[in-house]
């Protein structure tokens, strides 16, 4: 008969690179109890990497050695398994969309669930929880834009919108001009710009 941990590195090699094991999700192999020993005894035998309280991950093995997975990879997955909203930090979707050669230095998101920390290898990662308007349009253009607005500021956003008018398709302006009743009024006025000028 197989060991518990053999069972659970047998189903963890079967789910995408990131994809977070939570014992909850392993109570099939065993009972609670055991589960939470064998995922805490595989961590510390470095076959999984302990991504936070609870939450583990498989390392990524290749001909250079092991790696943590992906961020990106770990952040899509656990948003999907936690059922949250998880998107990058305003910082992050400004240098993305080109209004700021800045790069953030640690991998920051925002999350419609609580506020966290994880831990991949060396990298850490901040999950920031964020208020609704903040999280919208996940995945496009137009969303990315509204956080990278929200991180410049009032201030500084001017400039980013005469160069967001000539990044964004007209169906990314038009998602935004119509998620203005959800946003801070100054960044409604801002916007409203981009459309008057469009």
């Amino acid at each position: 008969m197989q060991t518990l941990s053999k069972r659970i590195l047998e189903h963890a090699t079967g789910l995408p690179e990131g994809a977070p094991l939570v014992a909850k999700e392993l109570l099939h192999l065993g009972n609670r109890a055991a589960v939470d020993q064998a995922l805490s005894r595989l961590a510390q035998r470095g076959r999984l990497l302990r991504a936070s309280r609870g939450i583990y991950v498989l390392p990524i093995e290749n001909r250079f050695g092991t790696r943590a997975p992906s961020t990106a990879k770990m952040v899509e997955n656990l948003a999907k398994q936690r059922g949250e909203t998880i998107v990058p930090h305003g910082a992050s979707s400004a240098n993305a969309l080109g209004l700021t050669t800045q790069v953030p230095m640690q991998a920051i998101y925002l999350t419609s669930g609580p506020s966290r920390h994880l831990q991949l290898g060396a990298q850490k990662v901040e999950l920031r929880h964020a208020p609704g308007w903040q999280l919208i349009y996940p995945d496009r253009a137009a969303g990315d834009a509204v956080r990278a607005l929200a991180w410049l500021g009032p201030e500084k956003s001017g400039k980013a919108i005469r160069t967001l008018r000539a990044k964004l398709s007209p169906a990314e302006v038009e998602k935004m001009t119509s998620a203005r009743g959800r946003l801070p009024t100054w960044m409604a006025q801002k916007i409203s710009v981009l459309v008057s000028h469009g």
